[in-house]
């Protein structure tokens, strides 16, 4: 081996990279937001989970209990709604996942020695976030009978008994709610992967200019090269719509049209952010690094794999400018809880937001780019 060769081999690699600032960028930019999102949303625990306390008893107990529940970082009570009814709208909605109903009648039931119900009603549209949930919200009821056992004495009179109630899925199965959310990352990943390398790819063989010495004009072009793959992609949703409910038994409570409408508007998207890849990127090889620095961040803080709840408050806003985000709200909404549009509205106004800004600029850059 010549070590002359080998070193000159290196030295001319070095220098088509340092000619290629936008991959050198994102070799380097990688490791600190992997870092960043791996030691901080990964392996943080299930914080600050959206609560709601309905205090029907309103005693010196009942308000023992909320503060126990207000004072730990586990839960944030964001809603004390006055009737047990009110909580369906709460949780149809997503603005609770963990409610502490408190009846009427719990002070009384302890001073006269009898057991008190308190129910925990939690959302099993996340399964994760509710297992965990739950049992936050057990020990801090064995926190408080104990401390009232402390109280009272070895003879004390029995406390409060913690009844769990799961709405929607019941049997807090992980697959029932991990299937919906796979119809719009198996849509993301073929979508962005094959779109990203669909411009660099003719113009690195040249058969972009070659494709313009025939009649087709440039709006033809563009609905010939996106359709196949649109199509493509609603063929692998719905076989993985289909598979999930069959094979895998996941219920599907809602509406197909809503399912259909939020998988088309995050279809828009995930076309727009591949090609608008495949625009800035001079090589297939720098899209493909790309769309990885894309896609991995958008799989983590999205609530597909990891619940929100579990990553630090600064970064939870963020995850609301990920279009896979809403979708697998949209998604997880439907199949297990059967929610219609107008429960579903602010993800739903969140992707025509992506589809309109990512899609048009999208199609505006691709048009400009084949005119010059």
């Amino acid at each position: 081996m010549n070590v002359r060769h080998v070193r000159l081999l290196v030295w001319k690699e070095f220098v088509q990279l340092r000619r290629d600032p936008m991959l050198l960028r994102v070799v380097m930019i990688m490791p600190f937001v992997y870092l960043i999102m791996f030691g901080y949303v990964v392996a943080a625990d299930v914080t600050h989970l959206p609560t709601a306390i309905v205090d029907l008893d309103h005693s010196v107990t009942s308000r023992q209990i909320d503060s126990a529940f207000s004072s730990t970082a586990y839960f944030d009570v964001k809603a004390r709604p006055d009737t047990e009814a009110a909580l369906q709208t709460l949780l149809d909605r997503g603005d609770v996942q963990v409610a502490i109903v408190i009846p009427d009648g719990t002070q009384a039931a302890l001073d006269t020695g009898q057991v008190a119900g308190i129910g925990i009603v939690v959302d099993g549209a996340d399964s994760q976030s509710s297992s965990v949930g739950t049992s936050y919200a057990m020990q801090i009821i064995a926190d408080l009978n104990q401390a009232r056992a402390a109280d009272l004495g070895a003879g004390a009179l029995p406390g409060v008994d913690a009844r769990v109630r799961v709405e929607y899925n019941q049997t807090l199965a992980s697959v029932n709610t991990m299937i919906p959310g796979l119809l719009a990352s198996v849509l993301m990943v073929t979508l962005m992967v094959v779109l990203s390398q669909a411009v660099v790819k003719e113009r690195e063989s040249g058969t972009l200019e070659q494709m313009f010495t025939t009649p087709v004009s440039r709006g033809e072009y563009l609905v010939g090269k996106l359709l196949p793959y649109g199509l493509l992609a609603c063929a692998q949703s719905a076989i993985t719509a289909f598979v999930g409910t069959w094979w895998f038994g996941v219920p599907f409570t809602g509406s197909v049209w809503i399912v259909c409408l939020g998988l088309l508007l995050f279809m828009l998207t995930t076309i727009g952010l591949g090609l608008l890849v495949s625009l800035v990127s001079r090589t297939r090889q720098q899209a493909q690094q790309t769309i990885m620095f894309v896609m991995l961040p958008m799989f983590i803080l999205s609530g597909f794999i990891f619940p929100i709840e579990s990553m630090p408050a600064p970064i939870q806003p963020f995850t609301k400018l990920i279009p896979l985000t809403h979708a697998v709200v949209i998604l997880r909404a439907s199949f297990v809880k059967g929610s219609g549009l107008a429960d579903l509205a602010e993800p739903f106004l969140y992707l025509v937001g992506f589809a309109i800004v990512i899609f048009g600029a999208a199609i505006i850059a691709v048009r400009r780019r084949l005119s010059e």
